[in-house]
């Protein structure tokens, strides 16, 4: 028996959830954001993510998955592209944490500045989105994990696919909640510690960069 053409609809609900939890590229340039320039970025971060998602989860019902897997040269430059633009935003976190751990422990300059400085993530939406969007892999993901639970004997396939949708955007957006406000927590301790900003930047720096290299070793299989 299926919800409007979802079947094990709290299975899906339990498997959403624990996808959601893990991290990944998107969650983690939230974070960084509300960290270094407050809630306001993060939520804007945030919007960058959801309408990336929307974007993808488009694609999947419109077959983007089939278009990759028929045209290997496409995923390739896909690929490549997500790959060079995590990489370089994760060089410039590890820049920026170089630059804070030459500077002293205590907030000796302008916390502005010292949060603009810290991990370089201006235009939130921009990068969120950019980096949302450029990973294939998500749209294979979507595609094997949505068709096992919409019945296909189903009259109006778009209606559970929309219900699909809904749910993993709705745990999507309180996660990234979670994160936005864990973040600006951390941002009142890093005011007086620089160098430990640098080593969070760091840190994530690393992660990027090692985000970039495990979608460039990708494939469609």
């Amino acid at each position: 028996m299926s919800f409007y053409g979802v079947t094990d609809l709290w299975t899906y609900v339990i498997g959403a959830f624990g996808i959601i939890l893990l991290p990944g590229p998107n969650s983690l340039f939230v974070l960084s954001v509300a960290t270094a320039r407050g809630v306001k970025a993060g939520y804007q971060s945030a919007c960058g993510v959801f309408v990336g998602d929307t974007i993808l989860l488009m694609l999947t019902a419109l077959g983007a998955a089939s278009l990759l897997r028929s045209n290997p040269g496409l995923f390739t430059v896909v690929k490549y592209a997500g790959a060079a633009y995590l990489a370089w935003l994760g060089l410039n976190l590890v820049w920026a944490a170089i630059q804070k751990w030459q500077g002293s422990d205590v907030a000796d300059v302008p916390v502005e500045l010292a949060a603009e400085a810290s991990v370089n993530l201006a235009r939130p939406f921009k990068r969120a989105l950019v980096i949302s969007l450029l990973n294939p892999k998500a749209i294979l993901f979507l595609l094997s994990f949505f068709v096992q639970f919409i019945d296909p004997t189903y009259e109006t396939p778009a209606i559970p696919f929309l219900i699909l949708s809904a749910i993993v955007m709705a745990f999507s957006a309180l996660y990234l909640s979670a994160l936005i406000f864990a973040g600006a927590r951390l941002a009142q301790v890093f005011k007086v510690r620089r160098r430990l900003s640098g080593s969070l930047s760091s840190a994530v720096g690393g992660l990027f960069l090692w985000f970039g290299a495990k979608l460039a070793t990708a494939s469609l299989n």
